[in-house]
């Protein structure tokens, strides 16, 4: 299976197809939270109008505006995602994608958080890991391992890209209780790959004094 010299597969960029086909039926702008060295971003690029990728860690920062000098509309932030200053000022998106990255933020604040950054009619798209808690939760691990193992060999999988990472805290369970007192009408799944996607859609109708 050959790929471009910049580009890989690993369990995250597994999702990518999925979430960029979400972005591209809205268009406009999109945000993705924790863009690690800009894969997605790039992808993401060629079916929005403008991208902003926004980041903590400065060699990730640097290779990911590597990766999209020359790309229109695109640009990479170093920043905090929970700091007011200055992802306030970037406004709303009509998509927000966060992969691999809630597990970094407190879960309530990072929820809240995300979810202020949509627009109206707009898409939060969040890609992440759980904690195994319950029996059944380490049930799925277990079986999952022997699929798993082989869809990585087939698709040659890259599993360390040099961008920081964290072991999960909470369990599907908490997220799924977070996700429903804090973002009612989120889907919440279970997936392959170890991780789950939790999609919200803000009401076109709710306007909000950011949005004034």
């Amino acid at each position: 299976m050959s790929r471009s010299p910049n580009t890989y597969w690993n369990h995250n960029a597994a999702f990518h197809n999925e979430v960029v086909a979400h972005a591209a039926a809205r268009g406009g702008r999109a945000l993705d939270v924790g863009c690690g060295e800009g894969l997605l971003l790039e992808r993401l690029a060629g079916v929005c109008d403008e991208v902003v990728g926004i980041e903590l860690d400065p060699p990730s920062v640097e290779r990911a505006r590597s990766r999209l000098s020359g790309t229109p509309g695109a640009r990479v932030l170093r920043a905090d995602v929970l700091d007011p200053e200055p992802v306030d000022g970037l406004g709303t998106f009509q998509t927000v994608t966060c992969v691999a990255v809630l597990h970094h933020l407190p879960l309530e604040e990072g929820l809240e958080r995300l979810a202020g950054l949509v627009a109206p009619g707009g898409r939060l798209i969040v890609v992440g890991l759980a904690a195994n808690a319950s029996a059944w939760d380490w049930i799925v691990s277990g079986v999952s391992v022997l699929p798993v193992r082989v869809a990585s060999l087939w698709h040659h999988e890259t599993p360390d890209i040099g961008v920081p990472v964290a072991q999960p805290r909470e369990s599907l369970a908490e997220i799924r209780r977070a996700a429903a007192r804090l973002l009612p009408g989120s889907r919440l799944r279970r997936r392959f790959y170890y991780r789950y996607t939790l999609v919200w859609d803000r009401r076109a109708d709710e306007v909000r004094e950011v949005d004034r």
